[in-house]
Protein backbone atom coordinates (compact mmCIF):
# COMPACT_ATOMS: atom_id res chain seq x y z
CA UNK A 1 0.00 0.00 0.00
CA UNK A 2 1.63 3.28 -1.06
CA UNK A 3 1.95 5.60 1.93
CA UNK A 4 0.19 8.31 -0.08
CA UNK A 5 -3.25 6.57 0.55
CA UNK A 6 -2.33 6.00 4.08
CA UNK A 7 -4.59 7.43 6.34
CA UNK A 8 -2.71 9.44 9.47
CA UNK A 9 -4.63 6.49 11.62
CA UNK A 10 -3.35 4.04 9.13
CA UNK A 11 0.25 5.47 9.26
CA UNK A 12 0.06 5.72 13.03
CA UNK A 13 -0.97 2.13 13.37
CA UNK A 14 1.78 0.73 11.10
CA UNK A 15 4.63 2.50 12.78
CA UNK A 16 3.12 1.62 15.95
CA UNK A 17 3.05 -2.52 14.77
CA UNK A 18 6.44 -1.92 13.67
CA UNK A 19 7.79 -0.60 17.41
CA UNK A 20 6.20 -3.05 18.76
CA UNK A 21 7.79 -6.23 16.65
CA UNK A 22 11.40 -4.24 17.50
CA UNK A 23 10.58 -4.53 21.23
CA UNK A 24 9.43 -7.84 21.30
CA UNK A 25 12.69 -8.94 18.71
CA UNK A 26 14.96 -6.92 21.70
CA UNK A 27 12.59 -9.02 24.97
CA UNK A 28 13.67 -12.44 22.51
CA UNK A 29 17.74 -11.43 22.47
CA UNK A 30 17.94 -10.43 26.38
CA UNK A 31 20.24 -12.86 27.36
CA UNK A 32 22.71 -12.51 25.15
CA UNK A 33 26.22 -12.32 25.70
CA UNK A 34 29.07 -10.17 24.87
CA UNK A 35 30.67 -12.91 22.94
CA UNK A 36 26.91 -13.37 21.33
CA UNK A 37 26.49 -9.75 19.61
CA UNK A 38 29.92 -9.73 18.46
CA UNK A 39 29.37 -12.83 16.46
CA UNK A 40 26.63 -11.14 14.86
CA UNK A 41 28.15 -8.21 14.56
CA UNK A 42 30.65 -9.55 12.53
CA UNK A 43 28.69 -11.71 10.62
CA UNK A 44 27.43 -8.24 9.20
CA UNK A 45 30.14 -6.85 8.31
CA UNK A 46 30.83 -9.88 6.50
CA UNK A 47 27.91 -10.13 5.03
CA UNK A 48 28.32 -6.19 3.69
CA UNK A 49 31.37 -7.45 2.60
CA UNK A 50 30.69 -9.77 0.53
CA UNK A 51 27.46 -8.31 -0.75
CA UNK A 52 29.37 -5.23 -1.57
CA UNK A 53 29.06 -5.75 -5.45
CA UNK A 54 25.78 -6.21 -5.26
CA UNK A 55 24.67 -3.53 -2.76
CA UNK A 56 26.39 -0.98 -4.90
CA UNK A 57 24.98 -1.88 -8.04
CA UNK A 58 21.35 -1.67 -6.57
CA UNK A 59 22.28 1.83 -5.05
CA UNK A 60 23.51 3.02 -8.57
CA UNK A 61 20.67 2.10 -10.64
CA UNK A 62 18.10 2.83 -8.33
CA UNK A 63 19.88 6.41 -8.07
CA UNK A 64 20.04 7.06 -11.64
CA UNK A 65 23.94 6.31 -11.99
CA UNK A 66 25.06 9.67 -9.42
CA UNK A 67 28.32 9.16 -7.95
CA UNK A 68 31.11 6.55 -8.70
CA UNK A 69 30.37 2.76 -8.82
CA UNK A 70 33.75 1.58 -7.44
CA UNK A 71 33.90 4.25 -4.12
CA UNK A 72 30.35 3.09 -3.38
CA UNK A 73 32.22 -1.00 -3.63
CA UNK A 74 34.78 0.64 -1.54
CA UNK A 75 33.34 1.93 1.09
CA UNK A 76 31.36 -1.48 1.89
CA UNK A 77 34.15 -3.20 2.12
CA UNK A 78 36.44 -0.91 3.87
CA UNK A 79 34.50 0.64 6.85
CA UNK A 80 32.27 -2.41 8.06
CA UNK A 81 35.58 -4.42 8.05
CA UNK A 82 37.29 -2.16 9.85
CA UNK A 83 34.65 -2.03 12.21
CA UNK A 84 34.48 -5.68 12.38
CA UNK A 85 38.40 -5.90 13.59
CA UNK A 86 37.97 -3.42 16.58
CA UNK A 87 34.71 -5.56 18.22
CA UNK A 88 36.91 -7.73 20.01
CA UNK A 89 38.18 -4.42 22.05
CA UNK A 90 34.42 -3.15 22.40
CA UNK A 91 32.65 -3.56 25.56
CA UNK A 92 28.44 -2.64 24.90
CA UNK A 93 26.79 -5.03 26.98
CA UNK A 94 26.53 -5.85 30.79
CA UNK A 95 29.90 -4.55 33.15
CA UNK A 96 31.76 -2.03 30.51
CA UNK A 97 34.07 -0.89 33.28
CA UNK A 98 34.59 -1.43 36.88
CA UNK A 99 36.87 0.01 39.25
CA UNK A 100 39.82 -1.86 40.13
CA UNK A 101 38.39 -1.61 44.04
CA UNK A 102 34.86 -2.29 43.22
CA UNK A 103 33.50 0.94 44.47
CA UNK A 104 31.98 1.92 41.07
CA UNK A 105 30.28 0.00 38.14
CA UNK A 106 29.51 0.78 35.01
CA UNK A 107 26.65 -0.87 33.14
CA UNK A 108 25.06 -0.91 29.72
CA UNK A 109 21.67 -1.39 28.27
CA UNK A 110 19.88 -1.04 25.44
CA UNK A 111 18.49 2.22 24.33
CA UNK A 112 15.54 0.38 22.50
CA UNK A 113 13.89 0.88 19.20
CA UNK A 114 16.03 2.98 17.25
CA UNK A 115 14.98 5.56 14.79
CA UNK A 116 17.34 5.64 11.76
CA UNK A 117 16.88 8.28 9.51
CA UNK A 118 19.12 7.58 6.01
CA UNK A 119 20.08 9.73 3.31
CA UNK A 120 20.07 9.19 -0.19
CA UNK A 121 24.39 9.72 -0.43
CA UNK A 122 25.06 6.20 1.16
CA UNK A 123 22.03 4.10 2.65
CA UNK A 124 23.94 1.14 2.18
CA UNK A 125 27.11 1.53 4.21
CA UNK A 126 25.00 3.62 6.85
CA UNK A 127 22.79 0.48 7.44
CA UNK A 128 25.47 -1.69 7.67
CA UNK A 129 26.97 -0.06 10.19
CA UNK A 130 24.61 1.42 12.20
CA UNK A 131 23.18 -2.49 12.16
CA UNK A 132 26.49 -3.43 13.88
CA UNK A 133 26.79 -0.15 15.69
CA UNK A 134 22.79 -0.89 17.38
CA UNK A 135 23.15 -5.17 17.78
CA UNK A 136 26.45 -4.71 19.56
CA UNK A 137 24.23 -3.21 22.08
CA UNK A 138 20.74 -5.49 21.88
CA UNK A 139 18.87 -2.64 20.46
CA UNK A 140 16.11 -3.06 17.47
CA UNK A 141 16.36 -0.54 14.37
CA UNK A 142 13.93 0.47 12.47
CA UNK A 143 15.09 2.69 9.42
CA UNK A 144 13.61 5.34 7.28
CA UNK A 145 14.93 5.84 3.74
CA UNK A 146 14.88 8.49 1.75
CA UNK A 147 12.34 8.61 -0.84
CA UNK A 148 15.18 8.68 -3.90
CA UNK A 149 16.86 5.41 -2.43
CA UNK A 150 13.86 3.74 -1.01
CA UNK A 151 14.65 0.54 -2.49
CA UNK A 152 17.89 -0.29 -2.11
CA UNK A 153 17.35 0.56 1.52
CA UNK A 154 14.66 -1.70 1.71
CA UNK A 155 17.33 -4.50 -0.24
CA UNK A 156 20.28 -4.04 2.01
CA UNK A 157 17.36 -4.42 5.46
CA UNK A 158 16.24 -7.35 4.00
CA UNK A 159 18.88 -9.16 3.43
CA UNK A 160 20.76 -8.34 7.25
CA UNK A 161 16.77 -9.71 8.13
CA UNK A 162 17.51 -12.77 6.63
CA UNK A 163 20.79 -13.49 7.86
CA UNK A 164 19.50 -12.66 11.36
CA UNK A 165 17.30 -15.49 10.84
CA UNK A 166 19.60 -17.88 9.48
CA UNK A 167 21.75 -17.38 12.51
CA UNK A 168 18.65 -17.90 14.62
CA UNK A 169 18.01 -14.65 15.86
CA UNK A 170 14.87 -12.59 15.27
CA UNK A 171 14.45 -10.80 12.25
CA UNK A 172 12.50 -7.54 13.37
CA UNK A 173 15.31 -6.56 15.27
CA UNK A 174 16.03 -4.93 11.97
CA UNK A 175 12.74 -2.99 9.76
CA UNK A 176 12.28 -0.92 7.26
CA UNK A 177 9.47 1.72 6.49
CA UNK A 178 8.84 -0.08 3.10
CA UNK A 179 7.35 3.93 1.98
CA UNK A 180 8.60 6.64 3.38
CA UNK A 181 7.28 10.13 3.70
CA UNK A 182 7.52 12.72 5.95
CA UNK A 183 4.66 12.27 7.75
CA UNK A 184 5.51 8.51 8.54
CA UNK A 185 9.21 9.89 9.44
CA UNK A 186 7.81 11.87 12.06
CA UNK A 187 5.57 9.62 13.28
CA UNK A 188 8.47 7.18 14.03
CA UNK A 189 10.50 9.68 15.28
CA UNK A 190 7.95 10.47 18.01
CA UNK A 191 7.04 6.50 18.85
CA UNK A 192 11.04 5.63 19.04
CA UNK A 193 12.99 5.44 21.45
CA UNK A 194 15.72 7.16 20.20
CA UNK A 195 16.45 8.67 17.13
CA UNK A 196 19.86 8.85 14.86
CA UNK A 197 19.27 11.53 12.08
CA UNK A 198 21.74 11.43 9.62
CA UNK A 199 20.84 14.13 6.19
CA UNK A 200 20.66 17.62 5.39
CA UNK A 201 19.54 20.64 8.34
CA UNK A 202 15.89 20.03 7.90
CA UNK A 203 15.86 16.28 8.64
CA UNK A 204 18.33 16.93 11.68
CA UNK A 205 16.16 19.91 13.46
CA UNK A 206 13.22 17.68 13.08
CA UNK A 207 14.62 14.70 14.56
CA UNK A 208 16.15 17.17 17.21
CA UNK A 209 12.13 18.87 17.52
CA UNK A 210 10.76 15.34 17.86
CA UNK A 211 10.33 15.09 21.19
CA UNK A 212 12.55 11.88 21.08
CA UNK A 213 16.00 12.14 22.55
CA UNK A 214 18.21 12.57 19.31
CA UNK A 215 22.26 12.50 18.19
CA UNK A 216 21.76 14.65 14.72
CA UNK A 217 24.95 15.21 12.36
CA UNK A 218 25.66 18.56 11.39
CA UNK A 219 26.38 19.59 7.37
CA UNK A 220 29.53 18.78 6.05
CA UNK A 221 31.42 21.42 3.94
CA UNK A 222 35.12 20.59 4.59
CA UNK A 223 37.92 23.07 3.96
CA UNK A 224 41.62 22.88 3.04
CA UNK A 225 44.27 25.22 4.47
CA UNK A 226 47.71 24.73 2.34
CA UNK A 227 50.69 26.59 4.45
CA UNK A 228 53.53 28.14 2.85
CA UNK A 229 55.30 24.89 3.66
CA UNK A 230 52.82 22.61 2.80
CA UNK A 231 54.19 19.23 0.28
CA UNK A 232 51.84 20.73 -2.65
CA UNK A 233 52.34 17.35 -4.76
CA UNK A 234 50.91 15.10 -1.88
CA UNK A 235 48.19 17.59 -1.17
CA UNK A 236 46.90 18.08 -4.61
CA UNK A 237 46.86 14.27 -5.21
CA UNK A 238 45.27 13.65 -1.84
CA UNK A 239 42.57 16.72 -2.73
CA UNK A 240 42.22 14.68 -6.48
CA UNK A 241 41.61 11.37 -4.78
CA UNK A 242 38.67 13.09 -2.08
CA UNK A 243 37.05 14.53 -5.01
CA UNK A 244 37.06 11.28 -7.33
CA UNK A 245 35.50 9.51 -4.13
CA UNK A 246 32.08 8.79 -4.98
CA UNK A 247 31.84 12.37 -7.02
CA UNK A 248 31.95 14.30 -4.09
CA UNK A 249 29.28 12.45 -2.70
CA UNK A 250 30.36 12.36 1.45
CA UNK A 251 29.91 14.88 3.74
CA UNK A 252 33.71 15.00 4.30
CA UNK A 253 34.95 15.78 0.66
CA UNK A 254 36.89 18.69 0.55
CA UNK A 255 34.63 21.53 -0.69
CA UNK A 256 36.56 24.91 -0.91
CA UNK A 257 40.70 25.16 -0.79
CA UNK A 258 42.36 27.97 1.11
CA UNK A 259 46.01 28.57 -0.35
CA UNK A 260 48.76 30.95 1.55
CA UNK A 261 49.62 33.14 -0.88
CA UNK A 262 53.61 32.80 -1.29
CA UNK A 263 52.14 28.74 -2.56
CA UNK A 264 48.96 30.23 -4.25
CA UNK A 265 50.41 29.85 -8.13
CA UNK A 266 52.19 26.42 -7.07
CA UNK A 267 49.56 25.37 -5.96
CA UNK A 268 47.18 25.55 -8.79
CA UNK A 269 49.40 24.23 -10.93
CA UNK A 270 49.78 21.25 -8.89
CA UNK A 271 46.38 20.62 -8.59
CA UNK A 272 45.89 20.94 -12.58
CA UNK A 273 48.54 18.19 -12.49
CA UNK A 274 45.94 15.89 -11.16
CA UNK A 275 43.57 17.00 -12.88
CA UNK A 276 41.84 19.82 -12.15
CA UNK A 277 40.26 21.94 -14.42
CA UNK A 278 40.46 25.94 -13.63
CA UNK A 279 36.80 27.71 -14.47
CA UNK A 280 37.29 31.32 -15.99
CA UNK A 281 34.75 33.51 -15.24
CA UNK A 282 31.75 32.39 -17.83
CA UNK A 283 32.17 29.31 -16.85
CA UNK A 284 31.99 29.79 -12.90
CA UNK A 285 28.99 31.61 -13.38
CA UNK A 286 27.30 28.79 -15.63
CA UNK A 287 28.68 26.29 -12.71
CA UNK A 288 26.85 27.82 -9.44
CA UNK A 289 23.69 28.40 -12.37
CA UNK A 290 23.21 24.79 -12.71
CA UNK A 291 24.56 23.00 -9.02
CA UNK A 292 21.74 25.69 -7.62
CA UNK A 293 18.43 25.68 -8.55
CA UNK A 294 16.29 28.13 -6.28
CA UNK A 295 18.57 28.46 -3.62
CA UNK A 296 19.14 24.51 -3.09
CA UNK A 297 21.47 22.48 -4.60
CA UNK A 298 19.69 20.45 -7.68
CA UNK A 299 19.61 16.99 -7.27
CA UNK A 300 20.05 15.94 -10.77
CA UNK A 301 22.99 17.00 -11.35
CA UNK A 302 25.31 16.51 -8.04
CA UNK A 303 27.38 13.79 -7.29
CA UNK A 304 28.34 13.03 -11.06
CA UNK A 305 31.48 13.26 -13.17
CA UNK A 306 33.24 16.64 -13.66
CA UNK A 307 32.44 16.20 -17.39
CA UNK A 308 28.69 15.57 -16.94
CA UNK A 309 28.60 18.92 -14.93
CA UNK A 310 30.41 20.68 -17.00
CA UNK A 311 28.07 19.54 -19.99
CA UNK A 312 24.93 20.19 -18.31
CA UNK A 313 26.54 23.61 -17.64
CA UNK A 314 27.12 24.17 -21.27
CA UNK A 315 31.01 24.59 -21.25
CA UNK A 316 33.08 21.22 -21.81
CA UNK A 317 36.10 19.84 -19.90
CA UNK A 318 38.80 16.91 -20.73
CA UNK A 319 38.36 13.41 -20.95
CA UNK A 320 41.04 13.87 -18.05
CA UNK A 321 39.35 16.10 -15.63
CA UNK A 322 38.95 14.69 -12.33
CA UNK A 323 37.54 17.89 -10.74
CA UNK A 324 36.23 21.43 -11.38
CA UNK A 325 37.78 24.38 -9.92
CA UNK A 326 36.91 28.17 -9.63
CA UNK A 327 38.64 31.19 -7.72
CA UNK A 328 36.43 32.88 -5.36
CA UNK A 329 37.23 36.02 -3.41
CA UNK A 330 34.41 36.45 -1.55
CA UNK A 331 32.46 34.56 0.89
CA UNK A 332 28.52 34.57 2.37
CA UNK A 333 24.88 33.44 1.40
CA UNK A 334 25.14 35.32 -1.70
CA UNK A 335 28.27 33.42 -3.00
CA UNK A 336 27.12 29.94 -3.31
CA UNK A 337 30.43 28.80 -4.11
CA UNK A 338 30.76 29.24 -0.26
CA UNK A 339 28.37 26.41 0.38
CA UNK A 340 28.60 22.58 0.39
CA UNK A 341 28.63 20.93 -3.29
CA UNK A 342 28.06 17.19 -3.01
CA UNK A 343 29.94 17.02 -6.37
CA UNK A 344 34.38 17.10 -7.66
CA UNK A 345 34.09 21.55 -7.61
CA UNK A 346 35.94 23.26 -5.42
CA UNK A 347 36.09 26.73 -4.87
CA UNK A 348 39.84 27.73 -4.32
CA UNK A 349 40.95 31.15 -2.52
CA UNK A 350 43.95 32.81 -1.65
CA UNK A 351 44.83 34.46 2.04
CA UNK A 352 48.24 36.20 2.88
CA UNK A 353 49.05 34.13 5.90
CA UNK A 354 47.86 31.52 7.98
CA UNK A 355 45.35 33.41 10.66
CA UNK A 356 43.85 35.32 7.48
CA UNK A 357 43.56 31.32 6.81
CA UNK A 358 41.80 30.61 9.80
CA UNK A 359 40.03 34.32 9.60
CA UNK A 360 38.49 32.50 6.11
CA UNK A 361 38.17 28.64 7.45
CA UNK A 362 35.76 30.09 10.10
CA UNK A 363 33.81 32.62 8.27
CA UNK A 364 32.92 30.05 5.05
CA UNK A 365 31.81 27.55 7.74
CA UNK A 366 29.78 30.46 9.39
CA UNK A 367 27.35 29.84 6.23
CA UNK A 368 27.51 26.19 5.81
CA UNK A 369 29.35 23.11 7.31
CA UNK A 370 30.16 24.61 11.33
CA UNK A 371 31.79 22.07 13.25
CA UNK A 372 32.81 19.32 10.74
CA UNK A 373 35.80 19.46 9.41
CA UNK A 374 38.77 20.95 7.74
CA UNK A 375 42.58 20.09 7.53
CA UNK A 376 45.94 21.25 7.02
CA UNK A 377 48.42 21.11 5.36
CA UNK A 378 51.96 22.28 6.90
CA UNK A 379 55.22 21.24 7.85
CA UNK A 380 55.14 23.78 10.75
CA UNK A 381 53.90 21.99 14.58
CA UNK A 382 53.17 25.46 15.72
CA UNK A 383 51.15 26.33 12.41
CA UNK A 384 49.15 23.30 12.98
CA UNK A 385 48.28 23.77 16.84
CA UNK A 386 47.20 27.20 16.20
CA UNK A 387 44.96 26.30 13.18
CA UNK A 388 43.21 23.28 14.81
CA UNK A 389 43.21 25.50 18.49
CA UNK A 390 40.96 28.65 16.57
CA UNK A 391 38.99 26.65 13.65
CA UNK A 392 35.40 26.05 14.60
CA UNK A 393 35.54 22.17 13.81
CA UNK A 394 35.41 18.89 15.76
CA UNK A 395 38.10 17.26 12.96
CA UNK A 396 41.14 18.44 11.94
CA UNK A 397 43.28 16.26 9.44
CA UNK A 398 47.10 17.08 9.38
CA UNK A 399 48.27 16.43 5.98
CA UNK A 400 45.92 14.51 4.71
CA UNK A 401 42.60 14.68 2.85
CA UNK A 402 39.04 14.68 5.21
CA UNK A 403 37.52 13.44 2.33
CA UNK A 404 38.60 10.18 2.63
CA UNK A 405 39.77 10.05 6.56
CA UNK A 406 37.39 11.53 8.38
CA UNK A 407 35.07 8.13 9.43
CA UNK A 408 37.74 5.98 10.00
CA UNK A 409 40.56 4.63 7.57
CA UNK A 410 43.23 1.67 7.94
CA UNK A 411 46.05 4.43 8.97
CA UNK A 412 44.11 6.18 11.29
CA UNK A 413 42.54 6.06 14.35
CA UNK A 414 39.53 8.20 13.88
CA UNK A 415 36.69 5.54 14.85
CA UNK A 416 34.55 4.04 11.78
CA UNK A 417 31.48 5.25 11.01
CA UNK A 418 28.70 7.13 8.71
CA UNK A 419 27.65 9.56 10.94
CA UNK A 420 29.74 12.42 12.01
CA UNK A 421 28.48 15.14 15.28
CA UNK A 422 29.43 18.51 15.02
CA UNK A 423 29.15 19.65 18.27
CA UNK A 424 27.49 23.43 19.44
CA UNK A 425 29.11 25.04 15.97
CA UNK A 426 26.90 22.29 13.94
CA UNK A 427 23.76 22.52 16.34
CA UNK A 428 24.37 18.84 17.12
CA UNK A 429 24.72 17.28 21.00
CA UNK A 430 28.37 15.86 20.51
CA UNK A 431 31.26 16.39 18.30
CA UNK A 432 32.20 13.10 17.93
CA UNK A 433 32.00 10.17 15.52
CA UNK A 434 29.02 8.32 15.77
CA UNK A 435 30.24 4.79 17.03
CA UNK A 436 29.54 2.37 19.49
CA UNK A 437 29.28 4.16 22.68
CA UNK A 438 26.17 6.37 21.64
CA UNK A 439 24.09 3.53 21.12
CA UNK A 440 23.88 2.09 24.65
CA UNK A 441 22.51 3.56 28.29
CA UNK A 442 24.98 3.56 30.75
CA UNK A 443 23.93 2.77 34.57
CA UNK A 444 26.35 3.90 37.17
CA UNK A 445 26.54 1.43 39.94
CA UNK A 446 28.30 2.98 42.99
CA UNK A 447 28.92 1.66 46.80
CA UNK A 448 30.47 3.74 49.66
CA UNK A 449 33.92 4.05 50.69
CA UNK A 450 35.10 3.01 54.49
CA UNK A 451 37.13 6.56 54.39
CA UNK A 452 34.67 9.82 54.03
CA UNK A 453 37.69 12.15 54.50
CA UNK A 454 37.44 15.82 52.57
CA UNK A 455 40.57 17.00 50.88
CA UNK A 456 42.79 19.57 52.60
CA UNK A 457 41.10 23.23 51.95
CA UNK A 458 44.38 25.21 52.17
CA UNK A 459 46.66 22.38 49.43
CA UNK A 460 43.60 22.60 47.35
CA UNK A 461 43.06 26.37 47.12
CA UNK A 462 46.92 27.33 47.41
CA UNK A 463 47.61 30.29 45.27
CA UNK A 464 44.47 32.22 45.55
CA UNK A 465 44.84 35.23 46.86
CA UNK A 466 42.18 35.85 49.70
CA UNK A 467 41.84 39.38 49.14
CA UNK A 468 39.55 37.83 45.83
CA UNK A 469 37.22 36.42 48.37
CA UNK A 470 36.54 39.62 50.85
CA UNK A 471 34.25 42.48 51.40
CA UNK A 472 31.31 40.95 49.35
CA UNK A 473 28.04 43.33 49.79
CA UNK A 474 25.64 40.95 52.29
CA UNK A 475 22.19 40.03 50.91
CA UNK A 476 18.94 41.80 51.68
CA UNK A 477 15.52 41.32 51.22
CA UNK A 478 15.03 45.13 51.44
Amino acid sequence: MEHQKLTEEQMNAQIAEMVAKGKAAMDAIEKLTQEDVRRIAKAVARLSYDRADVWSNALFAENGGSGRLESKIAQLVSRPLGLAAQVDGVKTVGVIEEDPDGYLVKIAKPLGVIASLVPMTVPTGLVACQTIFGLMAKNAMIFSPHPRTKKVTNFVVNDLRELLDRMGYPKDLLQCVENPSLRMTDILMKKADFVIATGGAAMVKAAYSSGTPAFGVGAGNSISYVDDSADLENTARGIRDAEMNDWGSGCSTENSVVIHAAVYDKMIDALKKEGGYLCNAEEKEKLINVLWKNGKLNVDCIIHTPQHIAKAAGFQVPDACTFLMAEETHWGEAYPMTEEKLSPVIAVWKVKDLDSGIELVNNIHSISGAGHSCSIHSADEEHILRFASKTHTSRVAVNACTGLNNAGAYNNKMPWTFSLGCGSWGGNAYSENNTFKHYYNTTWVYRLMPQNIAPDRSEVFAGLDDKLFSDYSAFSLE
